[in-house]
């Protein structure tokens, strides 16, 4: 299973210890409730074998919370019985699921924090056209106004929404970093009334 310490270490023992084993263990253990708490499409990309998947997709499945647990007990089981590359290789997926999706987060974050300013500042619009000159100041300027006013007179938010959209297609040249390639992979903002 691991091929850990063959040489003996300052006690003189030629195995881990009971302590490392048991670190491993959980490491596995959490490994893998991180697979099963991975959204669908993230999922089905991960490098699992045949026996890990149907564990994982048996976990997601059970909704009663002793059920749940015995189920990521014996994920971990599974886990346990994976050779070293094979975990190696879903570690190395699911911190690549991870990078790409902070990647994504930190973009969305960057394009709300612009549609406040640009709420909030004239100024901010000179500076956004001065950094991204491909952009329409004359669309920004009406998508500005027009979201202002809808949020005075309380309506339903679309100019708004129109906004991030104009921010997030004219700061086009980070399109390619938008998460994993899917366009409007995380749009949530559509999705409000």
């Amino acid at each position: 299973m691991h091929d850990a310490a063959a040489e003996p270490d300052d006690n003189g023992y030629d195995r881990p210890s009971k302590s490392q084993l048991k670190r491993e263990m959980h490491a596995l253990q959490e490994l893998g409730v991180a697979l099963v708490e991975l959204p669908k499409d993230a999922l089905k990309r991960m490098p699992m074998p045949e026996h890990l998947a149907d564990a994982v997709h048996e976990a997601r499945r059970i909704t009663d919370h002793e059920g749940k647990r015995r189920q990521l007990q014996y994920v971990g089981r599974v886990m346990r019985s994976l050779r070293d590359d094979e975990t190696a290789l879903l570690r190395t997926a699911l911190e690549a699921y991870r990078g790409v999706n902070r990647a994504a987060t930190a973009r969305l974050h960057w394009i709300e924090r612009t549609r406040e300013q640009l709420l909030a500042d004239d100024a901010a619009l000179t500076e956004f056209i001065r950094v991204h000159p491909a952009a329409d100041p004359q669309e920004g300027r009406t998508l500005i106004r027009n979201a202002r006013r809808e949020a005075q007179q309380g309506k339903p938010p679309r100019y708004f929404r129109e906004l991030f959209q104009w921010i997030k297609t004219t700061s086009g040249s980070d399109d390619e970093d938008d998460g994993d390639g899917q366009p409007g992979h995380q749009d949530n903002d559509d999705d409000e009334a």
